[in-house]
């Protein structure tokens, strides 16, 4: 018997025309044959033309630990995807050196293109040389003009690609960016040995919790590391999306989102954090609620209101939109949500939920790859006031998992989810309806609430951000409005707080509205415990 919360956000949003993006997103399908699934790779590309390599050919990876992450599910080819003419081409990496062989097979890489290279770091795979899974430490850097034509000429490809020994490189699940002329790798874990849900002596785990930030010499390959960025544990996290940004300041930097897991409790984190040459800082008086895995994801700079607009498409998160009430599953169910987060000019962030979903549970460990003939800056921002037009094609979606169902990981065998072969082109569409996006009220009050039941305990574990360290207040009342039970939260810090509370009534089907205030700022919402 398993259990897990719903949590319904009692007035959780309402429906406005959002005069700062004046879009709505229209997501289409493309099919080419010869494609097959794909999830967890990393990509460059030039010419219109898209470079893949490693990633999975499976889809969730199954809990039991001789089945997980298993060679089968390796992806040993590089692939070259035309996604304007539908044609692919693809050649094998059996003929590198065992070590560049295996870094290109593994899953979950950092990468990121600087003009010409494309530089991958870590990864984690099944690693024939040592006979065991680990996580890669290497930084190889691909020439991808070259590579791309010669796959399509059939030719030798050895020569485009330069791999490095290091092992601050060995990281998988983490996030590479550019920032000040540096790569940055923000967040991520070094995994060695097999993954094992229930025993965590099964393996050794090193979360980075810092962006480590590093140059290279394109001709040798020489790395260069530059002093890290670090506070505290703010980036002890790993599987989130990271976005490029300009502040409202005009720096460039970029902004942390969510990611797993929180170490108090196998939960996503809510906050955000933003990052840039002066540091690390977390968003106080925000919480992402509807995409906390890494999925497809851009973001747009609007030069006329100096603002920033982030968008995640679908993958993996603890909340989703039900009638418009916010519905929380401490299973961590698959999502089809479309979300955006507004930063305005003053660098106050809050989260919107777009009027359209993508056509299934999609988006987890899938990638965003930019269209090429749109205005961008080098750090891969879009520039919103520069796009043209009714509908412009700002992008395109390819592989991740395609999930069966949301809730599948205790029932997995392998076939209630795989990797998606098809390729989703990305409208915006100026909006001219007045049908807008959804504010997540919940977003901005500042509580960062998350509630996680222990039935079989009969407790709850409260999860909160305090902004004041003055004391909460927290009652239980029925769907009538009587209270049951009232609990007053002393002795809080300033910043993320957890409480356990008791309470006998904790049983299965019972429903419960829940409501913690602090000082002028309440959260309402209805616990409905299920099985």
């Amino acid at each position: 018997m398993r259990f897990f919360l719903l949590l319904i956000s009692v007035g959780f949003a309402s429906q406005v025309l959002a005069q700062t993006f004046p879009y709505t997103i229209h997501i289409d399908s493309i099919r080419i044959p010869e494609l097959g699934g794909l999830q967890s790779y990393a990509f460059g590309q030039h010419d219109g033309k898209w470079l893949i390599l490693g990633g999975r050919l499976d889809g969730l990876h199954r809990r039991q630990p001789w089945a997980s992450f298993d060679v089968a599910g390796h992806n040993n080819q590089i692939w070259v995807i035309d996604p304007v003419n539908r044609k692919t081409w693809r050649t094998s990496v059996e003929g590198f050196d065992p070590s560049l062989q295996e870094q290109l097979s593994s899953t979950n890489m950092q990468f990121f293109q600087k003009d010409e290279l494309l530089y991958l770091s870590g990864g984690y795979g099944f690693s024939p040389t040592k006979d065991d899974h680990i996580t890669y430490p290497y930084l190889t850097m691909v020439d991808v003009p070259g590579t791309i034509q010669a796959i399509i000429n059939n030719a030798e490809i050895s020569s485009f690609f330069t791999q490095v020994y290091d092992e601050k490189m060995a990281l998988c699940g983490g996030q590479m960016n550019l920032m000040d002329g540096a790569l940055c790798i923000t967040g991520g874990h070094r995994f060695d040995g097999r993954y094992h849900p229930m025993n965590n002596s099964a393996y050794e785990q090193v979360y980075s919790s810092e962006v480590r930030r590093f140059t290279v010499d394109k001709r040798t390959g020489n790395v260069q590391w530059l002093e890290p960025i670090k506070e505290g544990e703010l980036l002890r996290r790993r599987d989130f999306n990271v976005l490029p940004s300009i502040d409202e300041n005009g720096k460039e930097g970029f902004v942390a989102f969510s990611g797993v897991f929180r170490k108090d409790v196998d939960m996503p984190y809510l906050d955000a954090v933003t990052i840039n040459s002066n540091g690390l800082k977390q968003v106080p008086t925000f919480a992402q609620y509807y995409n906390h895995y890494h999925c497809a994801n851009t973001s747009f700079y609007d030069a006329t209101t100096q603002s920033m607009h982030y968008l995640f498409f679908g993958g993996i998160a603890q909340y989703y939109d039900s009638l418009g009430a916010l519905v929380a599953d401490n299973d961590i169910p698959f999502t089809s949500s479309i979300s955006r987060v507004y930063q305005d000019q003053t660098g106050q962030f809050s989260e919107w939920k777009e009027n359209v979903n993508l056509p299934g549970y999609l988006g987890a460990a899938s990638e965003f790859i930019v269209n090429p003939a749109i205005s961008s800056l080098e750090n891969e921002v879009i520039l919103l006031q520069d796009l043209v037009g009714d509908s412009v094609l700002i992008g395109y979606i390819y592989g991740g998992i395609h999930s069966s169902a949301a809730n599948i990981f205790w029932i997995n065998t392998g076939r209630e989810s795989k990797a998606t072969e098809l390729i989703y082109p990305v409208y915006l569409v100026r909006n001219i309806d007045g049908l807008g996006a959804a504010k997540n009220e919940q977003s901005t009050n500042g509580l960062q609430l998350q509630v996680y039941p222990k039935p079989l305990e009969k407790k709850l574990l409260i999860l909160f951000h305090s902004t004041t360290g003055a004391n909460a207040l927290v009652q239980l009342k029925s769907l009538e409005g009587k209270v049951l039970k009232s609990y007053t939260l002393k002795k809080l810090q300033q910043g993320n707080n957890s409480r356990t509370i008791k309470y006998k009534q904790l049983k299965r089907g019972s429903t419960l509205r829940f409501e913690f205030s602090e000082k002028d700022k309440t959260s309402v919402e209805q616990i409905l415990v299920v099985n």
